[in-house]
């Protein structure tokens, strides 16, 4: 429960956009996507314009392409879902390398892999500059539930425990030759998985019973910090007002 805890999503090495109030960076983020969904789908110029503002941040905060590209495979699901698109949609069909493909489905797949790969790109910028504490924080400052992120607290610091007692558990199964090779010989991974849903359910009720000893109420303690510089919140007004005039000028143009 430490404050000190890192995801493996956050960059260590500190760019500017690092220094940024979590609720500012939250706030600017949040608003990006909305421009970014709000822009239409036929302003092909509009998306490349998001895509150059995200890569100037990208390249402001010190964060390497690699970084990004190999934590956009989240988005790998969502893709494949797309590509299926052109094959099953209705409507009128056109010839693309000797296919005939659903124009109405090209529209939805050009549509889904490019929102979705900007929305992932500034998700995934906005975890590499702030650590899951202060992103905790920011939604506080935002007036956001706070059994909601109470929940999202405890979820995020305690998978990587359960992940780390599971990678511990396949050691020892492996320890006692356990290799399976059909479905048959699943029964040892049966029993793991009950195992450790157990673990972590009584880990858990322990976790709970000291929290209410050191006088929990339901909440975590806010931390008092330093309101964010005005300086700040113009730098994201003036990225969000750029991202919003592009999906404005994509409907004008389209």
């Amino acid at each position: 429960m430490a404050g000190s805890h890192v995801h493996a999503l956050y960059r260590h090495r500190a760019g500017p956009l690092h220094g940024l109030a979590p609720q500012v960076k939250l706030a600017a983020t949040l608003l990006f996507v909305l421009a970014v969904v709000s822009t239409p789908r036929e302003a092909f110029w509009a998306f490349g314009a998001h895509a150059a503002l995200l890569g100037t941040l990208t390249a402001a905060a010190r964060v390497p392409p690699g970084f990004v590209l190999r934590r956009l495979v989240v988005e790998v699901p969502f893709l494949l879902f797309a590509v299926f698109l052109p094959f099953v949609g209705s409507g009128d069909r056109v010839q693309v390398l000797g296919m005939s493909l659903s124009e109405a489905g090209l529209w939805a797949a050009w549509n889904i892999v490019a929102k979705a790969t900007l929305g992932a790109w500034a998700s995934i910028l906005l975890a590499a500059t702030t650590k899951v504490p202060d992103l905790l924080d920011g939604f506080q400052r935002l007036r956001a539930p706070r059994v909601i992120t109470s929940i999202m607290g405890f979820m995020i610091r305690y998978l990587d425990v359960i992940v780390g007692e599971w990678n511990r558990m396949r050691v020892a199964l492996r320890s006692r030759a356990y290799r399976p090779r059909s479905i048959r010989n699943a029964a040892p991974l049966a029993a793991a998985s009950g195992a450790l849903f157990i673990r972590s359910y009584e880990r858990g009720e322990r976790v709970y019973l000291a929290m209410l000893a050191r006088g929990y109420t339901g909440t975590m303690p806010e931390v008092a910090a330093a309101r964010p510089a005005g300086v700040q919140w113009a730098a994201a007004a003036a990225v969000v007002t750029l991202a919003a005039a592009v999906a404005a000028m994509g409907w004008v143009t389209r």
